[in-house]
C-alpha cells in the first residue's frame, strides 16, 4: 500500500494516527536543524518535518536532499503544528516523519508547478504533464469530468440511450474541410474522421432507437483561434416523433440542470429572439444579453445633412456606452485606432458626447446640431453621461464592426460578469447562405435541416429568404449547442440537394443510404448538439477552452508535446499508395 490517506484529507482529528503519504515534492525549506517538505497529490498538500533530535542522521540528509517534484513516499505520525496556516485544509497539522523512500527522483522543471507559474503558454504545452499538475488546470480537468457526469446522468433519467457512431466514414463537400484517413486494404481510398455524427444518428431515429446521445469526438480541418480545436467534443443528441419546441424544452432542462448542480445558480428564463432580431439589435447570432447597448439605426436621423460618409452608407448603425462621457479625448482616440485594426476593419468612428447638462458635443458639429444629436441619444438610448459611437458602410460588415466594439467596451466596463449566466434561444436562422466564391447557395446549418413549415415552396422563388427550422442556444455571448428539426422525407431531401447544387448522381453518391433509408419509413425528428469543450470553459467562468482539455493543441493545430503532425516514412506511404508532391 503506497498510501494510506491522501494529501489533502489530513486535519486535527487525526492528531497520533499513524499514515502513509505518497506524492510529488512541492517545495521545501532546510533551517539546517529541522527540514519542512511540502508533499503534494491530486488531493492537497501536507506539510512534512524532520527534525534532527526526532530524526536520524541518514534521513536528515535524504530529506535535505529532495528535490522539487521528487517522488517519494513517507510514514509519521500525525502532529499538532506549531504555527498554524489558515489557508490550507491540512494547515492545522503535519507529519513527523518515522521513514522516508525516494520512489522517483526528477529535474528541476521547466517552470514551477505553481497557481501562478513563470511559464509560457507554449512552454506549458510543450510540458502539459507537467502543467497538468498545477491547480488550474487539474481543477479544470476534474470540472470537466463533473459536467460530463451531471450531463449524461441527466440524459439517462430522461430515457436517453448512449449509442456509439464510427469514427472512419466517408468524406462529404458540406462544412469544413475533413481530416482524411488513407485505407490500405482499399488502395486508392479513404475514409474521413466524423465533423459530426449527423447522418448516423439519423439513421439511429429511422432504426427506432427515439432518444439517443453521445459524447463524442468530432474532427474539423479549419482555422483555430481560442475556442476552437481541430478536434473537439460534442454532447450529440437526437429525438423522434418530436417537434421544435419539444427540443427545446428538453434541453432547457438540462442546461438548467446543469447550472443547478454545477454553479449552484437558477435560471428560470431562456428568453427567445429571431436570427433577424439579433443580427440588427447585436450584430451577431450569439448575442451577450447580460448588459445592454443594442443598437440603434440611424439612417433616418443621420443621412439627411451634407455628411457624405454617411450619406454613401448602406447602414448608420449606433451604441450608447454607459458613463463613456468620462472618457477623455485620448481614450477616444485609441478606441477609434482600436475599430481601425485589420481584425475588425471600419474606417473610423464618429462619436458623441451625451453632456450632463442635456447638451451634446459630438465629431461632427459641423454638420449636425443639437437636435439631430438629440435624435441619435433618442434612437440609441443614451442618456446624460452617456458617448454614442457610431459606424457606417455596408450592412453585414457595419454591424460585425459594431459588434466587435460592443463587447470588448463590455469586457472594459466589467459587464461580462463570468458568474451571471443570461441563456438564449436564436431562432429561424436562413435556410441558405449565398457564397460569393463558389456564386451558389450553401446551407448555413447543413443539408439535412428543414425549411420552417409552409416555406418549402419558397425555395422556388426566393431561396434566399427561406428560414431553417433551426435554433442555436447562446449562452453569454457563446453558441453552446445548435440544432434543427430534420428533413425525414426522400422527396424533400432530394430539393434540398438540388438547390444546393448536387446533381441527382452527386447526392445518391454521397448521401444515397441516407435517402434509402428514409424510403423505410423514417420517423419525424430533431436534434441537438452541444459544443462540450466551450460549455464546460463557460461554466467554468472562462472563454478559452484549452485548459478543459488534457491535451490540447496550438494555434497551428500542433501538438507540440509529442511533436504532432510528423512526417511517416516512405515504407508506410507505399504501403498507403501514397505519394507526397510537396510545395516548395
Amino acid at each position: 500500500m503506497y498510501r494510506s490517506h491522501n494529501c489533502g484529507e489530513l486535519r486535527a482529528s487525526h492528531i497520533n494516527t499513524e499514515v502513509t503519504l505518497a506524492g510529488w515534492v512541492q517545495k521545501s525549506r532546510d533551517k539546517g536543524f529541522i527540514v519542512w517538505v511540502d508533499l503534494r497529490d491530486r488531493y492537497g498538500i501536507t506539510q512534512l518535518v524532520f527534525d534532527e533530535e526526532r530524526t536520524s542522521k541518514d534521513m536528515m540528509k535524504q530529506a535535505q536532499d529532495l528535490g522539487r517534484e521528487f517522488v517519494i513516499q513517507v510514514k509519521g505520525n500525525v502532529i499538532e503544528r506549531a504555527s498554524k496556516n489558515p489557508n490550507m485544509p491540512t494547515g492545522d497539522i503535519e507529519i513527523l516523519v518515522s521513514e522516508l523512500n525516494i520512489l522517483n527522483e526528477a529535474q528541476l522543471p521547466p517552470f514551477t508547478i505553481e497557481d501562478d507559474t513563470d511559464g509560457g503558454e507554449e512552454l506549458r504545452m510543450k510540458y502539459r504533464y507537467l502543467d497538468i499538475r498545477r491547480n488550474p488546470v487539474k481543477n479544470s480537468l476534474i470540472f470537466r469530468h463533473k459536467v460530463t457526469q451531471e450531463v449524461r446522468n441527466y440524459l439517462s433519467k430522461e430515457g436517453f440511450i448512449e449509442v456509439e457512431t464510427p469514427y472512419l466514414i466517408k468524406s462529404t463537400p458540406e462544412g469544413a474541410r475533413d481530416f482524411v484517413v488513407p485505407s490500405r486494404m482499399n488502395e486508392g481510398q479513404f475514409y474521413a474522421l466524423p465533423q459530426s455524427p449527423q447522418t448516423f444518428k439519423q439513421l439511429l431515429m429511422v432504426g427506432g432507437m427515439d432518444k439517443y446521445f453521445q459524447i463524442v469526438k468530432c474532427f474539423r480541418d479549419e482555422d483555430l483561434r481560442a475556442d476552437r480545436q481541430p478536434e473537439f467534443t460534442q454532447i450529440d443528441c437526437e429525438m423522434a416523433f418530436i417537434e421544435q419546441e419539444d427540443i427545446l424544452n428538453a434541453f432547457e432542462g438540462l442546461t438548467r440542470h446543469l447550472l443547478k448542480e454545477v454553479n449552484g445558480v437558477e435560471v428560470e428564463k431562456f428568453p427567445r429572439m429571431l436570427y433577424d432580431d439579433a443580427m440588427r439589435l447585436y450584430g451577431n447570432d450569439k448575442p451577450d444579453i447580460r448588459f445592454g447597448m443594442e443598437f440603434g439605426e440611424l439612417n433616418a436621423v443621420a443621412q439627411h445633412k451634407d455628411f457624405n460618409v454617411f450619406n454613401s452608407a448602406e447602414l448608420v448603425v449606433g451604441i450608447s456606452v454607459p458613463g463613456g462621457n468620462s472618457y477623455t479625448r485620448k481614450e477616444i482616440d485609441k478606441l477609434i485606432d482600436w475599430v481601425k485594426r485589420p481584425q475588425v476593419g471600419a474606417l473610423g468612428m464618429v462619436y458623441c458626447r451625451c453632456n450632463d447638462d442635456g447638451t451634446y458635443k459630438s465629431s461632427v458639429d459641423k454638420f449636425y446640431d443639437q437636435d439631430d444629436l438629440a435624435k441619435w441619444a433618442e434612437v440609441t438610448g443614451a442618456k446624460p453621461g452617456d458617448l454614442i459611437c457610431v459606424l457606417s458602410g455596408a450592412t453585414n460588415k457595419v454591424r460585425a464592426q459594431l459588434s466587435a466594439l460592443r463587447m470588448e467596451l463590455a469586457e472594459r466596463l466589467g459587464l461580462r460578469d463570468p458568474k451571471t449566466f443570461a441563456p438564449l434561444w436564436i431562432m429561424d436562422f436562413p435556410l441558405l447562405e449565398w457564397d460569393e466564391d463558389t456564386e451558389r447557395y450553401h446551407a448555413m446549418h447543413h443539408p439535412f435541416t428543414s425549411p420552417k413549415p409552409g416555406q418549402i415552396e419558397l425555395l422556388k422563388t426566393d431561396p434566399g429568404a427561406v428560414k431553417a427550422n433551426a435554433y442555436d442556444l447562446v449562452l453569454n455571448g457563446n453558441e453552446i449547442g445548435g440544432g434543427s428539426i430534420r428533413i425525414h422525407d426522400k422527396e424533400t431531401q432530394a430539393l434540398m440537394f438540388d438547390y444546393l447544387g448536387f446533381t441527382p448522381e452527386e447526392a445518391k453518391a454521397q448521401f444515397g443510404f441516407l435517402m434509402d433509408a428514409f424510403q423505410y419509413g423514417a420517423p419525424p425528428h430533431g436534434g441537438l448538439a452541444f459544443g462540450l469543450d466551450r460549455l464546460v470553459a463557460i461554466l467554468g467562468g472562462q472563454e478559452t477552452i484549452r485548459d478543459f482539455i488534457a491535451f490540447p493543441k496550438n494555434n497551428n493545430g500542433r501538438d507540440v508535446m509529442i511533436d504532432a503532425p510528423a512526417p511517416i516514412d516512405q515504407e508506410q506511404l507505399t504501403e498507403l499508395s501514397l505519394k507526397l508532391n510537396l510545395k516548395s
